[in-house]
């Protein structure tokens, strides 16, 4: 009796249910085109039950009277991406731009490209994410482990292998076979590859799948986000590698002699940056401040699609004024006198792109061999090997033990917030706590008995 009702109770809503094949479809009219006043037809099939195809069309048409409605479309992830990837290289920085699209195309798509926009569920996104993590590296050769075994081998026996050797039995460049071989001697050797990829790549991954889904549901490609059901996988946070203040100076006093030791001394005494050096230009540099020189950093010089851009910073707040140092800016001044005189000397061969930290024609520095540059002067201090970012951690750490606020780290480092600071150094520091716990219970408890004796 119910079921009757229910039927008949259909027959006052616009639209049909209909069998086709095996299974069963509807159609309706959707709202007039305010351009034409024609109106388009609405209809989708692939239901088991009569029923079912009923209960799907209520459903389309009360999205479609709350202008919720997506229509039905057999677009494939491939097609959708394509179609967004220029959208980002105009809404957003170059490097990022460059690096979502690196993402999408090596982890994304070539998994579920060709599986239908529409369903691509939370469910998906989860079987992708395990994917990664446990197995995408099985098939993917790590040539830089081929050949650091078979240099490591080499020692064992103590034989000796040439360049050569290597690069014709792992069949990669001789010159790549040189920088690894290289590398390997003064101890900067690959981890083991794994099966999977780090969490933290994963977590890039979920970073640009959450743009690319908003994006999708605000074009009506999808009615519902899929990222709204998933979380990015979780990371291990680790101590970060760094130096102590007496291995900076060791590392300052080997690169005196360097072309760019000025920016060795502003990324020790600032924490800036690479891509921030790399695009510092004049204008942002002010040695002569009433209240002191200063450096702003506007203006980042990074690497995307294989090509050196100018970008706008992370973000609001890295773009900051940060004081400088009487000895910092002395090295400034002169390292720009140097420029000046660079400049006058090549005239008009002079490439005049303002930057503070250029070739001697004015070029620009490419950011990976800033990189390279300073690999090289590490090892001859033979310091601890930390990365370029490293130095900027150093600073932090450094600063933080020497007692200066949290705050005033936190804006000159540009982060976002001293809470962002204070999360990413406390396992860098956690000698700060083992002091604040002694400061602040020698206000109230009682002297220890060792510190009575």
């Amino acid at each position: 009796m119910s079921q009757r009702r229910k039927k008949d109770k259909r027959k006052t809503v616009p639209g049909s249910v209909f069998q086709r094949g095996n299974k069963w479809a509807y159609k309706f009219y959707g709202s007039p085109d305010v351009l034409t006043g024609k109106k388009p037809e609405i209809r989708k099939s692939g239901f088991d039950t009569y029923d079912d195809a009923w209960d799907a069309m209520l459903e389309a048409r009360a999205a479609l009277a709350t202008e919720t409605y997506v229509k039905p479309s057999r677009q494939n992830g491939m097609a959708f991406f394509e179609s967004w990837f220029p959208y980002v290289r105009t809404t957003a920085e170059a490097t990022t731009a460059a690096n979502y699209e690196n993402l999408a195309r090596f982890y994304v798509l070539p998994f579920i490209g060709k599986r239908p926009l529409q369903d691509i569920t939370p469910s998906v996104i989860a079987a992708l994410y395990e994917y990664l993590l446990t197995k995408a590296r099985m098939s993917k050769r790590d040539t830089n482990w081929e050949m650091y075994q078979l240099w490591k081998s080499a020692q064992e026996r103590g034989e000796e292998i040439s360049i050569r050797q290597i690069a014709e039995k792992v069949g990669v460049t001789h010159k790549g076979a040189y920088k690894a071989v290289r590398r390997y001697k003064v101890g900067r050797v690959p981890a083991e590859p794994t099966t999977g990829y780090a969490p933290k790549t994963v977590q890039s991954v979920h970073i640009m799948l959450g743009s690319a889904f908003s994006t999708a549901k605000a074009w009506k490609c999808i009615g519902a986000n899929p990222m709204d059901g998933v979380k990015a996988p979780s990371l291990i946070r680790r101590p970060h590698k760094t130096w102590t203040a007496e291995q900076m100076s060791r590392f300052l006093e080997v690169a005196r002699t360097d072309r760019f030791y000025g920016l060795w001394v502003l990324v020790a005494s600032t924490g800036m940056r690479r891509s921030e050096l790399c695009g510092l230009t004049r204008d942002g540099l002010d040695l002569n401040a009433a209240g002191g020189a200063t450096v702003r950093m506007n203006i980042t010089s990074v690497v995307a699609g294989g090509k050196v851009v100018a970008g706008g910073g992370k973000s609001k707040r890295s773009r900051r004024p940060v004081a400088l140092d009487r000895y910092t800016t002395a090295v400034l001044r002169e390292h720009m006198a140097r420029l000046d005189a660079e400049r006058e000397a090549f005239d008009k061969d002079y490439q005049d792109n303002s930057l503070v930290f250029c070739w001697e024609d004015g070029s620009r520095i490419y950011p990976d061999t800033v990189t390279e540059k300073f690999n090289a002067l590490v090892d001859s201090a033979r310091l601890p090997l930390i990365t370029l970012h490293g130095v900027r951690h150093s600073y932090a750490t450094i600063a933080l033990r020497s007692g200066v606020h949290p705050k005033i780290v936190s804006s000159r480092l540009g982060h976002s917030t001293v809470a962002f600071t204070l999360d990413t150094y406390s396992e860098d520091v956690p000698d700060l706590d083992r002091d604040a716990a002694e400061d602040i219970g020698g206000l109230f408890l009682p002297r220890a008995e060792d510190e009575t004796e």
